[in-house]
């Protein structure tokens, strides 16, 4: 059976989670200079409300039915065969690193772009299953 939802890893979103923590302590008890708590504190809470974000976004991409369930922050988009556009791998270099980005184009001229953070494997994996769904090659 092909996997049918994708979202970022769980070690890694609760990783995210620990490290905001562990800076907001560092930011109290360790940093004496105003600046430097400021921006600590600034960079835990950031740090936080991306972890928190990550989760709550989970899963990421879905596979229901005759339709796909795309999850953001704040707000949950389902879109039938008939809403996509076009399915597509967009891959580039980035310092160093082949970098590979899943793109699902909209009727609504809307461009939704994954990436392996947010999948939590490789894009192209997520291409075939999609591909394989029906959703992408039409």
């Amino acid at each position: 059976m092909q996997q049918t939802e994708w979202a970022p890893k769980t070690a890694a979103v609760a990783a995210l989670g620990i490290a905001a923590i562990l800076m907001a302590i560092v930011c109290v008890t360790v940093i004496t200079d105003a600046p430097g708590r400021i921006l600590t504190g600034i960079a835990a809470v950031g740090l936080a409300a991306f972890a928190i974000g990550s989760w709550r976004a989970r899963p990421r991409l879905a596979i229901t039915g005759d339709a796909l369930v795309y999850r953001g922050w704040f707000r949950t988009q389902t879109l039938r065969h008939a809403d996509i556009t076009l399915i597509r791998i967009t891959e580039f270099r980035r310092i160093g690193r082949k970098m590979r980005l899943l793109e699902i184009d909209t009727t609504a001229d809307r461009l939704i772009v994954l990436s392996r953070w947010d999948l939590g494997t490789d894009p192209v994996d997520v291409l075939d299953a999609l591909t394989d769904a029906g959703f992408a090659g039409r």
